[in-house]
């Protein structure tokens, strides 16, 4: 049997959860997805799967080889991308993920120009607001907003995200406009749902200032918290890549403008320079290009 796709529906069997998802998915019979699953505990000498009638789950020797066998399909795949097209033309799929926020409001329109211009190549997003294990769920390339990064990983800066305070309107009608920092203890500020009270980090002339706010809301992604500053709910510190817009529209009014907000920045980061391929190369470059360390929501 072709140890290739043996190995290719061993990982859809993992991705999937059972024989008969991977079946479907390859587009062939149960009994042939059981046949080559057989075929690849035969081949390692020892058993992959523990079966039992409510899921499947990996033996420790089938731990060992899942890595092995994503290694070995990407150079697969990179041989078959070899022979199909030229060396200078990107092609095949690549696994990406981001936030929701940044996915929504940019990174979206970024990915469908990259495909346009690059037709042979695909991407496959994962779109959620966690750290994701970039080995363990095969992605090839995420996109962080962050300035702690993991040292064992490898990264691009793509530009700098800023942010700011702001607010609706018919909220700083009711509730007055603050003038300094300290008038921010008696508003109603949206925060992050990871502690109980928030600590925003400003600058004033010069000098940093670390701020105690708190609210009757908050949660753990920005894409609600921007609906609820929008809906008049109270004061709220945004990503200015998800605020500009509103901005620009009036739905949202900057507040303090003078004070500054300690900058973080967006990386492409990625898992291992060795058998990186042209179409995970180019993306960064395409998303360098198009967003630069002076980025257009700032500009």
């Amino acid at each position: 049997m072709d140890k290739i796709t043996a190995m290719r529906v061993f990982l859809e069997t993992i991705e999937h959860g059972s024989v008969s998802a991977a079946a479907a998915h390859l587009d062939m019979s149960r009994a042939m997805a059981s046949r080559y699953v057989a075929f690849m505990e035969q081949w390692a000498g020892a058993r992959l799967l523990h079966r039992t009638t409510r899921r499947l789950s990996l033996t420790v020797a089938g731990k060992q080889m899942l890595p092995l066998c994503r290694e070995m399909l990407e150079l697969a795949g990179n041989v078959e991308s070899l022979v199909a097209e030229p060396d200078d033309t990107p092609r095949g799929q690549l696994r990406m993920t981001a936030s929701a926020i940044f996915a929504q409001t940019h990174l979206t329109d970024a990915v469908m120009a990259y495909l346009a211009r690059y037709p042979s190549t695909a991407v496959d997003l994962l779109v959620v607001d966690r750290t994701v294990d970039l080995v363990a769920e095969r992605i090839d390339l995420a996109i962080r907003i962050t300035n702690d990064l993991d040292p064992n990983l490898i990264a691009r800066k793509l530009a700098a995200c800023r942010s700011m305070i702001c607010a609706a309107p018919a909220y700083l009608r009711t509730h007055g406009v603050p003038t300094r920092a300290a008038d921010l203890a008696r508003h109603n500020c949206l925060t992050y749902a990871y502690f109980g009270q928030s600590l925003w980090q400003l600058e004033y002339q010069g000098a940093p200032l670390s701020v105690p706010v708190r609210g009757n809301f908050s949660a753990n992604e920005t894409p609600v918290l921007q609906r609820a500053a929008v809906a008049g709910g109270g004061i709220v510190l945004l990503p200015t890549f998800a605020a500009a817009e509103l901005i620009r529209s009036g739905a949202l009014v900057q507040v303090l403008p003078d004070h500054a907000v300690a900058d973080l920045a967006i990386y492409a980061v990625y898992a291992s320079r060795k058998q990186m391929s042209l179409t995970m190369r180019t993306m960064i470059d395409f998303l360098a290009a198009r967003f630069g360390d002076q980025p257009y929501w700032d500009r």
